[in-house]
């Protein structure tokens, strides 16, 4: 089984650190060597965006590899996503304007052409758009 990693399960590993929980971050370096735990660029990008999380930050710069660009199948899953109106609203204003990655369309896409499960620490809300 695949997993897509999206932007919220990295920070949520923020509060494990590396020297402590040896094992976790061993297991973790482990699928993500051997292709079982992915995600995508924007991602990646992202990930750079927050302050509060540099071992997280250098972390995926160690693991670069795995934050790959999305393929042709994923750009038009992503296509067909943000047809819908309602998932337009994924990319924000504030995205927009200020020019910040948004991953969401990208991971649901990566997750759909690849079979795998995505890992995400969003919380539901009624009508919203949200993976």
């Amino acid at each position: 089984m695949k997993y897509v990693f999206d932007t919220g399960a990295f920070i949520v590993l923020k509060n494990y650190y590396p020297t402590t929980f040896t094992t976790l971050w061993g297991r973790i370096d482990t699928l993500a060597g051997n292709g079982t735990l992915v995600s995508v660029r924007e991602v990646f990008n992202e990930l750079h965006n927050y302050n509060d999380v540099d071992f997280i930050q250098d972390w995926a710069k160690q693991h670069k590899a795995i934050f790959a660009k999305p393929s042709n199948d994923e750009l038009l899953i992503v296509q067909q996503i943000l047809a819908i109106p309602h998932f337009q609203a994924l990319i924000g204003n504030k995205a927009i304007l200020k020019g910040t990655p948004v991953a969401d369309p990208f991971i649901v896409a990566a997750g759909k052409a690849k079979a795998a499960t995505v890992v995400t620490h969003e919380k539901f809300k009624p009508n919203a758009a949200k993976i």
